[in-house]
């Protein structure tokens, strides 16, 4: 739910600032709040002696393998927000949420991730029920094909940072992830921000408001969520609960802009459900729980 505001919050974010300076922002204010939270915890684990907070030790594969992860998940952000400005909301919604049709297919061919007939019919009837939703609207124009493309390599990028997201959970907590993430791609988009755009903050209480946004409720909490039911489900089948975001985009859409909700909405929030409940059935879908809590 809070991951399908993302589209919404970019939109209004570009009335004022650029793509890339919305995801510097983003960024910036996802790190600040993900530091602070660290410090936060650190200080009440010493206030309270509780002895399950771990030191978390680095490898040189896990450093490897953070950097690989912030390099893969930047496209993603990158086009996504870009083809908001060169395609159609709904294009770019519908083929970016084909993500979990690439992370079952990279799990499939360079993972060796079973795919059993529940989790294969759940996927179908997943992406069966986000595509009608929106295949009303799609609009097939040369002139949002750039667009097209930019939304559709994004979930491919997207795809491929949840695999890596999967395997950073087994031995690191998710305010750790999020942190080395967000690290990792500021570095990246930041001379590319300075390069591209003219303005670089907001100029408005409420583009301060979406950036905060952004950064807080999308990046740090709705990530976050995701990033940490990694550790009990496999990526497939958390990345299928992608499947709902354009629904609650429209449901937010229709209480924000007064836009239109029609039967087909209903119709298809039941579709995606019945698949997700069928993908849980899979034998493939949960892992097992570690004893060893949570790190902060």
């Amino acid at each position: 739910m809070i991951l399908s505001s993302a589209s919404i919050f970019i939109r209004l974010s570009e009335n004022e600032i650029g793509p890339f300076a919305t995801i510097f922002n983003r960024l910036w204010i996802a790190i600040v709040t993900l530091v602070a939270w660290k410090a936060f915890t650190k200080t009440r684990s010493k206030i309270i002696e509780d002895a399950s907070i771990q030191a978390e030790i680095y490898t040189k594969k896990d450093i490897a393998l953070s950097v690989i992860f912030g390099l893969i998940t930047l496209p993603s952000l990158l086009l996504w927000a870009w083809s908001l400005t060169a395609t159609s909301v709904t294009n770019s919604n519908l083929l970016h949420n084909t993500t979990p049709f690439f992370v079952v297919l990279i799990g499939w061919l360079f993972f060796a991730k079973k795919i059993d007939s529940y989790f294969l019919i759940g996927l179908v009837l997943g992406l069966g029920g986000t595509i009608s939703i929106s295949i009303e609207d799609f609009q097939i124009s040369p002139g949002n094909l750039r667009g097209d493309i930019a939304a559709l390599l994004s979930a491919l990028s997207y795809a491929g940072s949840y695999i890596v997201l999967e395997k950073l959970r087994e031995k690191f907590s998710t305010t750790t992830v999020l942190l080395w993430l967000c690290s990792i791609e500021l570095l990246v988009v930041l001379p590319l921000t300075l390069l591209t755009e003219n303005q670089l903050f907001p100029f408005s209480l409420n583009g301060w408001l979406v950036a905060i946004a952004l950064g807080v409720l999308c990046q740090v909490i709705g990530q976050g969520i995701m990033a940490y039911s990694l550790k009990q489900f496999s990526s497939g089948f958390v990345s299928l609960f992608l499947l709902l975001e354009p629904i609650f985009t429209s449901f937010l859409a229709w209480i924000i802009f007064a836009e239109k909700l029609t039967i087909m909405n209903g119709v298809a929030f039941f579709v995606v459900l019945t698949g997700i409940y069928l993908a849980q059935l899979s034998q493939s879908v949960n892992k097992q729980i570690s004893s060893q809590p949570e790190i902060s």
